[in-house]
């Protein structure tokens, strides 16, 4: 976009049935503050002054992964660096995550928010 210059920020909005909750969840997690609360409404401030808004879902259905035909997919999900994968992992799980069945690499986790939204754990070996 032309329009941007460097400094702007930005960010993503995402749905969940208790905002709050989920903002709590990914400040422990990331260690990144809250920024905003009000009802339906949770901001939480990444350190390069973008964001995470989590935004209140009425009728809020869980994505189902692995992709199965005819349910709710994830439309999106985060990817997250990490330098040890099993204590990242049990870290997350102490939180509130969930392991997911299916783990697609050896070098990544697939966890479940509380909200039931997929993200990843990513161990570079590369």
């Amino acid at each position: 976009m032309r329009s941007r210059t460097n400094g702007m920020w930005w960010g993503v909005a995402i749905e969940a049935p208790d905002p709050g909750a989920l903002a709590r969840f990914y400040s422990l997690l990331l260690g990144w503050p809250i920024g905003h609360e009000e009802p339906g409404t949770a901001i939480l401030a990444t350190p390069e002054g973008s964001f995470m808004v989590f935004q209140q879902a009425d009728g809020y259905q869980r994505p189902t992964w692995p992709p199965v035909g005819g349910q709710q997919r994830p439309m999106m999900h985060f990817d997250f660096q990490v330098a040890d994968l099993d204590s990242a992992t049990a870290e997350a799980v102490e939180l509130g995550a969930v392991l997911a069945e299916t783990q697609p690499q050896p070098n990544v986790r697939v966890l479940f928010d509380p909200a039931g939204h997929p993200f990843c754990l990513c161990r570079d070996d590369g």
